[in-house]
């Protein structure tokens, strides 16, 4: 008898199943989206940089280590599609609850870190541009990577803490679990995790990115010069894309903790409902960047084919090579012209009929001499107009 009744009771335990909410649907969308175009994508840029980059640059070596960070990460989606769409709670035990979201905490983490050195990356080789050199070495890269990762793994300790594997009874005698958050009915703790996220993965990060780049974009618009800086616009492009799917994530964090701190019921209950989809549209990270290389890349793929991500990462170790070169010529007296200004002006002056005497043939001329050669520049200038 006490046989049937268990054989009943899971049976009946096998049957049940949730129905999807509008929210859970939206969530199987984006993570099915994020797994079938971001694991592939960051396997494929991997393989692109360890195989078919000869000379990596310093943003090459940045960009491997968050595109090994982001295939990690998502191999988590699976779980999570079982779990919004089976209906049937968390399936995998406390310990699978806690570790992915411990590593999708890693990743927020060491993402936005990575971003930040490609941003000190780019202002050194602008504006500092001799310490630039002296600090890229593979040695100083590789110290630090590693304080980034150590500090992603140190900075989400508190999220095992504050995740829970809890068990619900439902009509029928079923009981399920599900993963979610849990901070033992402590305001505090709440108000701890979502402010301490939102300082360290958003605040702090963006404002050093703010920082960096503002500095480079006001040399580079001061500069006489420009060329096509392709690995600063790649840059740009994974900073904004990074801003685009994080910030509402941490805006709901913003909302939860003024709610708490103000008593709030319905604030508090407003990010609650926001939540899960914010979460599952910051997950979508991870697999967003692949598809900026295809499309920073695109001029590559008719000569390169496969190989037209390792031409667009080369690009990256040129033009920083560049940026130094002419950050440091920026460094010499405006009085002397480079040898490129100097031939272009001879060409132009034969095409105008007018002969033009470079100061680079006699540099011990007197300073009355050169001044004397500026009236004809002001003259080859004039007519140009």
């Amino acid at each position: 008898m006490a046989s049937n009744i268990t054989t009943t009771i899971s049976q009946q335990s096998s049957s049940f199943s949730l129905p999807l909410s509008i929210n859970a649907m939206v969530g199987i969308a984006i993570l099915t989206l994020a797994f079938l175009l971001g694991f592939p994508g960051n396997l494929f840029v991997v393989w692109t940089v360890l195989c078919r980059v000869k000379k990596r640059s310093v943003t090459c070596l940045l960009v491997l280590n968050l595109s090994m960070a982001d295939a990690f990460v998502l191999l988590s989606a699976p779980l999570f599609l079982r779990y919004l769409a089976g209906g049937r709670g968390w399936e995998f035990g406390s310990a699978a609850c806690k570790l992915v979201h411990y590593l999708s905490s890693v990743n927020m983490y060491v993402s936005i870190y990575l971003i930040c050195l490609m941003s000190m990356d780019r202002w050194l080789a602008v504006s500092k541009p001799f310490l630039s050199q002296r600090m890229r070495t593979k040695r100083s890269l590789l110290i630090l990577l590693l304080v980034v990762w150590v500090l992603a793994f140190l900075m989400s300790l508190p999220m095992p803490f504050y995740r829970s594997n809890l068990k619900k009874t439902f009509p029928n005698n079923i009981t399920l679990s599900f993963c979610v958050p849990y901070h033992w009915k402590s305001k505090g703790h709440r108000v701890f995790q979502y402010l301490f996220e939102t300082i360290m993965a958003c605040l702090v990060p963006f404002s050093l990115i703010n920082t960096c780049y503002s500095s480079v974009i006001c040399r580079l618009q001061s500069a006489k010069f420009q060329r096509r800086a392709q690995g600063s616009r790649l840059i740009l492009m994974i900073i904004c894309t990074f801003a685009v799917f994080w910030l509402p994530y941490h805006i709901v964090n913003i909302i939860e903790v003024v709610g708490l701190l103000q008593d709030s019921k319905s604030t508090v209950d407003a990010a609650l409902a926001a939540r899960p989809n914010v979460t599952a549209f910051a997950y979508f990270s991870s697999a967003i960047n692949p598809i900026l290389y295809v499309f920073a890349g695109s001029s590559h793929i008719r000569k390169a084919g496969l190989s037209f991500m390792g031409k667009l990462f080369e690009a990256t170790n040129s033009e920083s090579r560049t940026s130094s070169t002419f950050a440091r010529s920026g460094r010499i007296s405006r009085s002397s012209s480079s040898p490129d200004e100097s031939s272009v002006l001879n060409t132009l002056s034969i095409k105008l009929g007018r002969p033009f005497k470079s100061k680079h043939k006699d540099r011990s001329g007197s300073v009355a001499g050169k001044e004397a050669d500026e009236p004809e520049l002001r003259s080859l200038a004039s007519q140009l107009n």
